[in-house]
């Protein structure tokens, strides 16, 4: 039994096509994708905007981060002279103590997971409002310069496709 053999002018109807639909493609990519990168925590951190967001933060969150810090400090020193005057202590006095001392870290602990979810959410909604301003900045940017592609944070960035200064630079402009 003899296999099918298709003839000749069909296999080159099939070449034909295949270059047909692929070179379109192959033309884009010599055509060039113009891609640029940005460092997103650079511009988080560099920028005026992000450090004036510091600045607020620590401005509304350094009193709390204080009175934590001696909640502590007061803690210490409590369990510190329970240790040394334990042994003379009578029991009852001994065990009410401790149970302050524990009731105070209790409520220490909780007050310091409030205010770590606290500045997390403040520090999450500034940036949000950086990330805004920026995605404008680098949209104004791709279309200036004509670029095809912006990606966030790359293995390996060209010096000529880090747009990241020119973003810090233009977000400082804004008022």
């Amino acid at each position: 039994m003899k296999l099918y053999q298709s003839p000749i002018w069909i296999q080159i109807s099939l070449a034909a096509l295949l270059v047909a639909v692929t070179a379109p493609q192959v033309m884009a990519q010599d055509a060039g994708t113009r891609v640029a990168v940005v460092n997103s925590e650079k511009v988080f951190n560099e920028s005026n905007l992000a450090k004036a967001m510091q600045t607020r933060l620590q401005n509304d969150f350094t009193k709390r981060q204080n009175d934590l810090r001696d909640s502590a400090q007061k803690i210490k020193t409590a369990a510190e002279k329970l240790d040394r005057d334990g042994a003379v202590m009578n029991e009852a006095e001994r065990v009410r103590r401790q149970r302050e001392l524990a009731d105070q870290d209790r409520e220490l602990q909780r007050k310091q997971r409030e205010f770590t979810e606290d500045l997390n959410q403040r520090t999450f909604e500034e940036r949000a409002k950086i990330a805004e301003k920026a995605n404008l900045v680098l949209k104004q940017i791709a279309e200036q310069r004509k670029i095809d592609v912006i990606v966030q944070e790359a293995a390996y960035v060209s010096p000529k496709s880090d747009i990241t200064d020119d973003v810090i630079k233009a977000l400082n402009s804004l008022k």
